[in-house]
């Protein structure tokens, strides 16, 4: 068991209990956030706190607000179950992760403190049995929350004591002002309230207006995203759109980029003509976006982190487009138009051990750049971000560049040294691939994985907690539950996976193996193999050499 005392929360008064699971979580000390929050959220007052992505600000919120609960739990006086807390989030996957960070941190009185998470719409029958219960904690995006009061199967108004509000800056531009400010018409006058965000806009004013009551503003003095050591952040010219999927077939193919990396791009459409050019040359990777039933989406996530898949290609349009006050969602641009409205990727998602952020399209605004290099170089580990930036692109790239800089002005985004006249040998496949990839093929695509994963993501509810336990499932079934299978809907030609060695830049020759592959023994080689061993068949038997008996001495 481990010593609580020697994790550096034990200052802060908390309960064993909440120590204990803090030490098997393995948290050494808290981080900056959490160290300036959670003595303030005890002392009862109400929090506006801006910290970097990746920076630990679910627990700063979900320690004191356990803490508060088990507190009034043991000394105050005794009262009926009800539903104390509330923590709004803007998408469903934030929704699944804040209630999965919550369970472990209670994982030591799951008797007295329960937790639900309302944010899946389809399951609006068995949310209303476990709100029912009366859960002490409520996790929801506000439009579901809002439905809920609605229907009166959530009351809030006589027991309600905590507000959460996480990813705080992402509300209104989800388009969630009009659902907020309803839901507040149900809530009781006097509670205490917590706003988490990553940036300080607009909309988290007009939040503070509305929610806060003469809050304490944490607004750290540290850099947005970490320092030089710890993120090395690149940027590379490409003169054509052409070059860029030759840059990106070349740092995948020969293996430049060892580890998992995560592939932005812009729009559905972008997404999936990547996902079909990587598969010209038999490199894997699965698309994750607001289309994919939130089952499969979180099954990506949960396979993604524990190393099933070394490349998932994101699209976060609606979530990082500019912030616009009465927004409607479900009105993104062309070809997004059928996307979950409560799906996000860049934002809070805790994708574990990324070691490359590639920006295949350049992030719309400098937030977005922000959100999307804070999915690496999480909780100390190293990482990498590198922006592929056309000619066309460079002012806008300059400005984000502005902006991480700072007020020394030091240049952040490094160029990064490559030489393409030595991949020049892989152009005429790269075009090659890229013809292949049609618009109408991209349509094929894009239906074909939305039906094979509305199919599994049945089969998926069956796993508990949208884990990877596969005791209910066979190894072939597991295997046809990937979502990194091949699509197929383009001309697939197989010379392209094999790279021959004259086409390996010299430099490279002798390090990098990329057409190496398991030798996978034949069908008839397996049976002749069989029949070989075994006498019936084969009328051949090796008698077995007799060993003398051993001699006691």
């Amino acid at each position: 068991m481990a010593d609580p005392e020697a994790l550096g929360f034990e200052h802060m008064g908390l309960d064993p209990r909440l120590l204990q699971a803090v030490a098997d979580l393995g948290w050494s000390r808290p981080t900056l956030i959490q160290e300036k929050a959670i003595p303030l959220a005890l002392e009862g007052k109400d929090l506006l706190a801006r910290a970097r992505t990746g920076s630990g600000k679910t627990a700063a919120y979900a320690v004191p607000m356990l803490q508060l609960l088990l507190h009034r739990k043991a000394t105050g006086p005794a009262v009926e179950q009800a539903v104390r807390a509330l923590v709004l989030v803007p998408t469903k996957e934030l929704a699944r992760q804040a209630r999965s960070m919550i369970q472990q941190l209670a994982a030591y009185c799951a008797r007295d403190i329960r937790v639900a998470d309302v944010s899946a719409a389809e399951d609006s029958a068995s949310q209303r049995a476990v709100l029912m219960e009366k859960p002490d904690i409520v996790v929801g995006t506000p439009s579901r929350i809002l439905n809920h009061l609605q229907q009166d199967s959530l009351t809030l108004r006589d027991s309600l004591e905590l507000l959460v509000v996480d990813e705080a800056d992402l509300l209104f531009s989800f388009g969630f002002e009009e659902e907020l400010k309803s839901l507040l018409c149900h809530l009781p006058r006097i509670y205490q309230a917590f706003l988490m965000s990553a940036t300080f806009n607009e909309d988290v004013q007009a939040l503070k207006e509305l929610v806060l009551h003469n809050p304490v503003t944490l607004k750290l003095q540290e850099s947005q995203l970490p320092g030089p050591d710890q993120l090395k952040q690149f940027q590379v010219v490409c003169e054509t759109e052409e070059d860029k999927f030759l840059l990106l077939y070349a740092l995948l193919k020969l293996s430049l980029i060892r580890g998992k990396s995560l592939l932005f791009v812009n729009t559905l459409e972008r997404s999936y003509r990547l996902r079909l050019f990587l598969e010209q040359f038999g490199i894997p990777a699965c698309v994750l976006n607001g289309e994919l039933p939130l089952q499969s989406r979180c099954h990506i996530i949960s396979q993604f982190n524990h190393g099933f898949y070394d490349c998932v290609i994101a699209t976060d349009t609606e979530v990082l487009g500019a912030p616009v006050k009465g927004k409607r969602r479900g009105k993104g641009p062309k070809g997004d138009r059928a996307s979950d409205p409560e799906a996000g990727v860049a934002r809070g998602i805790d994708f574990h051990h990324v070691c490359a952020v590639l920006n295949f399209d350049l992030p719309p605004t400098p937030e977005a750049y922000i959100h999307r290099a804070g999915r690496t170089a999480r909780a100390n580990n190293p990482g990498m971000v590198l922006t592929f930036v056309l000619p066309s692109e460079q002012s806008h790239l300059d400005t984000i560049e502005e902006l991480l800089s700072g007020e020394n002005g030091a240049p952040v985004l490094l160029p990064y040294q490559f030489r393409m006249g030595e991949i020049e040998g892989f152009r005429y496949r790269c075009r090659d691939a890229m013809r292949s990839v049609t618009k109408q093929a991209i349509r094929e695509a894009r239906l074909k994985e939305i039906k094979e994963e509305l199919l599994h993501s049945e089969r998926l509810k069956l796993l508990p907690g949208g884990a990877l336990e596969g005791s209910l499932f066979l190894p072939r079934d597991l295997q046809l539950l990937r979502h990194d299978l091949p699509l197929h809907p383009a001309v697939v030609k197989p010379h392209l996976g094999h790279v021959p060695d004259y086409l390996v830049p010299p430099a490279l020759r002798g390090l990098v193996h990329p057409h190496k592959r398991k030798k996978v023994a034949s069908k008839k080689a397996k049976v002749k193999k069989a029949r070989s061993r075994n006498p019936l068949r084969s009328f051949r038997h090796r008698e077995e050499s007799r060993r003398p008996a051993a001699v006691p001495p």
